[in-house]
C-alpha cells in the first residue's frame, strides 16, 4: 500500500474519532491544593473563569459547583472507557455503586438500555497541587447489545499490562494494553457486552511512551480497521516517512505496519483501533442509538423513568478524602487494587 498515512490534523478537547469509536476526551488540568473539603482552595471569586470548559484557563470546574467534574447526567447505547494517567475520579451511579479511582487506572462502563452516573474529580491533597490528567473514549455498541443491562468494571493500574519493546539500539517503547494485544500479551478483558469482547474485532486502546530516538512498528491487522494515532506529549516523530508534530494526529492504514521513528524527546500516544460496526450511527448529547427514533425514545424513557433514578442526597457525591482506591459494586461488594 503506498499511503500508510490516510490523513493527519489537530488534536482538540475532543479529538476525531472512528468507527467503532463515538468519542475521546482528553482532560488536563493543573488543579491546586485542596481545601479540605475536597474543593479547590482558592476565594470563589476566582472560580468563575474556571468554570465548565475555558481551555484558556490551567484548570476547569467542568459542571462541578464546588468539587470539579461532571455531576449526575445519563447514557445510554455505549460504553465510556475512562483511563485516569493522573490524579483521582470518584465514580457514583444510579444502580447504587460507587468508587474511587486513579493514577493509572481505568474504568470500562457499559451504559447499555440507561443509566445515570457522575464522574468528580477530588482534589485530594490539601498542602500540594492535584494534577489531572485522563482520557475519556466512547465505544459504540452494536444494536443487539444497545438494551443489555448496565454494567461497570474496573481495571486496576496493577493489572493493566504492560510491554517494553526494546529496539536494535537499545531503546524502549512502553506499550500499556488497555484492550487489544502486542505480541502474545493480552489485555484485561472488557465488559462482556463490549464490542471489545469479541477479539475479532480488534479493538485496541494502547498507551505509548516512546524513548528519545526510539524505533517502534504498529503491526498491521487488517485491511478493513480503523484506527487512529494521537500525539498527545512530546515534540516531533517520524510516522513512516511523515514527520508528525505534538498536538496532532495521524489516521493510519489499519493492514500495513506502520515505522514510528521518535525525536530527541520522550513522547507519548494513544493508539485506537478497531473494526468498524456495520450499522448506521445517530447520536445526540449522551445517547448513542441506530436510528432518530430511537434517541427520541431514549429522551422520552429517560424523562418518564430517569433510568431508574438517583440513590444519593447530592448530584455529585464524593467519598470520604481519607478513603483509597476502592470501587463497590451495585450488589454490595467492595473490592481494592491488588498489591503488587
Amino acid at each position: 500500500m503506498e499511503n500508510k498515512i490516510i490523513r493527519t490534523g489537530t488534536l482538540g478537547f475532543g479529538m476525531q474519532v472512528k468507527n467503532p469509536f463515538i468519542a475521546c476526551m482528553h482532560h488536563r488540568d493543573a488543579f491546586p491544593k485542596g481545601n479540605g473539603r475536597m474543593e479547590p482552595a482558592v476565594p470563589s471569586m476566582e472560580k468563575s473563569t474556571q468554570e465548565e470548559f475555558d481551555h484558556s484557563a490551567p484548570w476547569r470546574m467542568y459542571y462541578g459547583k464546588t468539587v470539579p467534574g461532571f455531576p449526575v447526567h445519563p447514557h445510554r447505547g455505549f460504553e465510556t472507557v475512562t483511563a485516569v494517567l493522573e490524579g483521582f475520579v470518584d465514580h457514583a451511579d444510579g444502580l447504587g455503586a460507587m468508587g474511587r479511582y486513579g493514577n493509572g487506572d481505568v474504568q470500562w462502563m457499559t451504559a447499555g438500555k440507561g443509566l445515570q452516573h457522575s464522574e468528580m474529580f477530588p482534589l485530594l491533597s490539601k498542602t500540594q497541587p492535584n494534577p489531572m490528567e485522563l482520557f475519556q473514549i466512547w465505544i459504540n455498541l452494536p444494536a443487539k447489545n444497545k438494551f443489555v443491562s448496565p454494567h461497570y468494571k474496573m481495571m486496576w493500574n496493577e493489572e493493566i499490562p504492560v510491554v517494553l519493546h526494546t529496539d536494535s539500539n537499545g531503546r524502549r517503547t512502553r506499550i500499556r494494553l488497555i484492550a487489544g494485544h502486542y505480541g502474545r500479551t493480552e489485555s484485561p478483558m472488557p465488559n462482556p457486552d463490549s464490542w471489545a469482547a469479541d477479539r475479532d474485532n480488534h479493538v485496541g486502546i494502547w498507551l505509548l511512551t516512546i524513548e528519545p530516538e526510539a524505533e517502534f512498528i504498529i503491526p498491521g491487522v487488517s485491511s478493513t480497521l480503523n484506527r487512529m494515532l494521537y500525539y498527545y506529549m512530546g515534540h516531533t516523530m517520524q510516522v513512516e516517512a511523515a514527520e508528525l508534530s505534538s498536538g496532532y494526529f495521524a489516521e493510519l492504514a489499519g493492514g500495513e505496519n506502520i515505522i514510528l521513528k521518535n525525536g530527541t524527546t520522550e513522547s507519548r500516544l494513544l493508539l485506537l483501533e478497531g473494526e468498524p460496526i456495520q450499522e448506521p450511527v445517530v447520536a445526540h448529547g449522551p445517547f448513542v442509538m441506530n436510528t432518530r427514533e430511537e434517541i427520541v425514545q431514549a429522551f422520552t424513557d429517560y424523562q418518564s423513568t430517569q433510568f431508574g433514578g438517583w440513590p444519593w442526597t447530592e448530584d455529585g457525591p464524593v467519598s470520604p478524602g481519607e478513603k483509597g482506591r476502592f470501587a463497590r459494586y451495585e450488589d454490595g461488594r467492595e473490592e481494592t487494587p491488588p498489591e503488587k
